[in-house]
This record gives structure tokens, C-alpha cells and sequence, in this order.
């Protein structure tokens, strides 16, 4: 990609910065926020999107970083760390990457292998306790009985996965707490398997 002039890199961090916080800028603010006209933001962000490390799509507040972007900051830095996932109840999962993690090497994980940080209890009795990170291999196939990470209703949730006649089970490990096994009709568009837990990361 080509590299970019220091106002660029600003305008670039800026931008960053305004996804993973889930408020995408419009050029306006974006002239607000450097003091700049908005034909000097506007001829500016058009250089970023040139060189290849924007894309619009479409609207007010259409900026988003390329993928192709995306994959060298992946390349340079690291296994990216995407959002949060509920353990407990689900939660809306963030789909702006909010950092990377140079774990790749480290652990000897699979390159596609993303981190999702879990929120809630109901996984403690399978040692995957709140505030830990999960390392997901993604993919829709999974080992009956694997833990895993599902969608359900664009809501991510961690469970232990079973696939029996007709209907997949989502068992949850925390006894204590009584949680229970959630049960949702196999086939249907409400659910769907996002990739199986390979290893849990504890930050000490």
C-alpha cells in the first residue's frame, strides 16, 4: 500500500479510533475535530480511500477501513481482538476489531483464529471464567459437545454445543448458578455457528 503524509496518518487514526468506539465519523466532524475546511477533509479522505485504506459505504457516515487494510495491520500486528461475547445472557457482539494481539506465534494458532472476550458466568464450571479471552477457529462445522461460539439472533453467545434430532442444544457450565440448556429447531435462521473455543487467555 502507499504510505501515507503525517496529515493523512492523523485523519487515518482518527477514523480508527471513531470505528472502535462504534461512532463513525462523517467528514464534517472530521473538519470540526483538525479545524480544517471540509473541501481540505474531503480531498484528504479521498487520498485515503486512493491509496487503499478506506472504503465508503454509502450514507452520511459511510468510512470504514478496507480489508485490504485491515489484513496488513493483521499481518504486522497481531490476532485481532473483536469486541465482546456474553457467557451469561448474549450480548450484541461489536464487529469493529478494537486492537490486535501478537499471540499468533506465541500459541501456535491458525492464522484465521480471532479473540472474542467473554462477559458473564455461565462457563466457569468449564474454567472460561468473565473478563477471560476466548481464541475461536471459526467455522460452521463443530464436534458434537465442543464449546462454542454461536449466533443467535446476531446475539453471540458461548456454550457447550449439541446437535440432536431436530433441535441444537446450548449447555451452559455453571451449576451453581442453575442456568440452563437452551434449546433452538436445527435449520433455523435464528442461530448459527460461529466457530469452536480453542483456548482460553487469562490476563492476570
Amino acid at each position: 500500500m502507499d504510505p501515507l503524509t503525517e496529515k493523512q496518518q492523523k485523519i487515518l487514526a482518527f477514523i480508527e479510533t471513531r470505528l472502535r468506539e462504534g461512532k463513525p465519523p462523517s467528514q464534517r466532524e472530521i473538519a470540526r475535530h483538525f479545524r480544517l475546511a471540509q473541501n481540505a477533509v474531503y480531498q484528504r479522505v479521498g487520498y485515503l480511500r486512493k491509496k487503499g485504506y478506506l472504503v465508503d459505504s454509502g450514507g452520511h457516515r459511510g468510512l470504514r477501513l478496507s480489508e485490504e487494510y485491515l489484513g496488513e495491520k493483521r499481518r504486522a500486528e497481531g490476532i485481532p481482538l473483536v469486541g465482546r461475547v456474553a457467557a451469561g445472557e448474549p450480548i450484541l457482539a461489536q464487529e469493529n476489531v478494537e486492537g490486535y494481539t501478537d499471540l499468533n506465534e506465541f500459541l501456535g494458532l491458525p492464522e484465521e483464529v480471532f479473540l472474542l472476550k467473554v462477559s458473564g458466568d455461565s462457563m466457569v464450571d468449564e474454567g472460561i471464567m468473565d473478563g477471560d479471552y476466548v481464541a475461536v477457529q471459526p467455522g460452521e462445522d463443530i464436534e458434537n459437545g465442543h464449546i462454542g461460539v454461536v449466533l443467535l439472533e446476531d446475539e453471540a453467545t458461548i456454550k457447550r454445543i449439541y446437535v440432536q434430532k431436530g433441535r441444537i442444544a446450548l449447555q451452559p457450565a455453571n451449576k451453581a448458578a442453575g442456568y440452563k440448556t437452551k434449546y433452538v429447531q436445527q435449520g433455523s435462521k435464528r442461530i448459527r455457528i460461529v466457530g469452536k473455543v480453542i483456548g482460553c487467555i487469562r490476563k492476570m
